[in-house]
């Protein structure tokens, strides 16, 4: 018998037809001779209600992060036991249990816990018994006994984690698109699906803009060797696998594009090319909580540098606001400009490792078509750049038709 996890988001358990479509899905994989843990998210709506509900009862006042994850799992749990009811109702044996009591245990980070130890001791004992557990994702507890968020893609995370863990012979996200394709393809109308990617691949479309699968749970997967698939809760449509890098995933230069709307980038002009300084600046903006993407610094002149970084707009303000008071402690005049209104367009495939001329082909490309670069960052599976946002869609599609994606 194969041990399944099965992971269902928010849109697809969004109703109670729903849930009882993913019930009846659900039950249709043991009946063909599988354990099952089903990974549940809450339903469609339900987290940024939730969030609402705690602004209005205390409007002046941010509340702890500790009453905001107890507030937050219960969207979790409350889709946790319909799906038990309606698998139930339907003439299965099913049971639901939170993070807790899975035996998920995270540090004590509230609103962002990262999982530090699973005990799947009591999942296996229900499934001896015959039950499909239901498990409430995006949750656990604390060494201390405290309910505990795991962030944004919790859900996923629980599942990959616990397929890890337990064992599972296979781990499926059902989410409410077919697969992972080759450009989003509300975007790129001719994008198509991809049958199989591999870790890394996945990792820098995740973190280049594809919403797909959050990287921290591509990251664990990889980590612990968990081949996975996401596919569509919708139908019964093959999706993408996510697995390990073989030879002939090579062969494929570029695997995608990616687009991130919503980019900004701040420069610090005139800036001492000294040691220390760069890591300063740095240092306050990490402390600030202010996540940074691409990084230049011009070759120095005189003595003196320019130091370039993106980030996501909302945090524009919070960047200023860090720099002020360390420009004004470097001396010489040193100027803070900011751009908003840019976006971040990314290839992706291992194929670029041996393969030159990527990055020629695709600013030719840009080029043609009068899309100009304002940055460009590299690795060695990915180029990335920033454009005017205006021009994302536009760019996304001559990219992905250079490429014949």
């Amino acid at each position: 018998m194969a041990l399944i996890v099965q992971k269902y988001g928010g849109t697809s358990v969004g109703t109670t037809e729903r849930i009882r479509s993913v019930a009846r899905r659900i039950l249709d994989t043991q009946r063909a001779g599988n354990g099952v843990i089903a990974v549940v998210s809450a339903m469609s709506g339900v987290t940024n209600r939730l969030i609402e509900l705690a602004s209005e009862v205390s409007p002046d006042h941010q509340p702890t992060e500790r009453e905001m994850d107890v507030l937050l799992a219960t969207g979790e749990q409350t889709t946790i036991a319909l799906t038990a009811m309606a698998i139930n109702q339907m003439g299965g044996k099913a049971i639901s249990l939170t993070g807790e009591q899975a035996g998920i245990v995270t540090d004590t980070s509230h609103t962002r816990a990262r999982i530090s130890d699973i005990d799947p001791a009591e999942v296996h004992r229900l499934l001896g018994g015959g039950h499909i557990v239901i498990l409430a994702g995006f949750q656990g507890k604390s060494r201390e006994g405290r309910i505990t968020t795991l962030g944004r893609g919790g859900s996923d995370l629980t599942a990959i984690a616990m397929a890890a863990a337990a064992g599972a012979d296979l781990c499926q996200i059902f989410t409410d698109v077919d697969g992972v394709y080759t450009c989003d393809p509300r975007v790129v109308p001719g994008a198509r699906k991809i049958d199989e990617i591999a870790y890394d691949e996945m990792l820098e479309m995740a973190s280049s803009g594809t919403k797909v699968m959050q990287s921290r749970s591509v990251e664990f997967a990889k980590k612990y060797g968990v081949r996975f698939e996401v596919r569509n809760s919708m139908n019964d449509k093959p999706g993408t696998i996510v697995t390990e890098e073989h030879p002939n995933m090579e062969a494929v230069v570029v695997r995608g594009v990616s687009i991130e709307r919503e980019q900004a980038k701040v420069t610090i002009e005139n800036v001492p090319d000294e040691p220390g300084v760069a890591a300063g600046i740095f240092q306050a903006i990490a402390e600030a909580g202010v996540i940074i993407d691409m990084i230049v610094q011009n070759v120095s002149k005189t003595g003196k540098t320019d130091i370039s970084f993106t980030l996501h707009r909302l945090d524009l303000k919070k960047a200023e606001d860090t720099l002020r008071p360390i420009v004004e402690g470097l001396g010489d005049p040193v100027f803070v400009e900011t751009t908003d209104g840019i976006a971040k367009l990314s290839v992706v495939g291992i194929g670029m490792r041996s393969h030159s001329g990527v990055a020629a082909h695709m600013f030719a490309a840009l080029a043609k078509d009068g899309i100009n670069i304002q940055m460009i960052s590299t690795s060695e599976i990915k180029t990335a750049v920033t454009i005017d946002e205006a021009q994302i869609e536009k760019a996304a599609n001559v990219v992905h038709s250079a490429f014949e994606l």
